[in-house]
């Protein structure tokens, strides 16, 4: 989801995190489909590509990774006042 969110081909993906043109879609296809895992590095790199969190492709389900992707767009300032308001609610009074 990431990939096509980024409006970017399998292909040029896998080239710009270093992967050899002629087997780039194939390998990029292949991480999608979950016919093969992609090692951690190779995971970092797809990240730093698409611009998410590498955590987004280990969330279990689709709203934790809409979360993700949410936080990590927001301003480390954001992010804290965000956390700090979740741990500490303001109850109706």
């Amino acid at each position: 989801m990431a990939r096509e969110s980024a409006g970017m081909a399998q292909d040029k993906l896998g080239v710009l995190i270093g992967l050899d043109e002629g087997c780039s879609s194939a390998r990029i296809s292949r991480y999608e489909t979950g016919i093969h895992e992609a090692p951690f590095k190779v995971a970092e790199s797809l990240a730093a590509a698409l611009n998410v969190p590498v955590a987004y492709f280990y969330c279990p389900d689709d709203v934790l990774a809409e979360f993700l992707l949410l936080l990590h767009g927001l301003s480390p300032k954001k992010q804290k006042k965000l956390l700090n308001h979740l741990l500490n609610p303001r109850k109706p009074g």
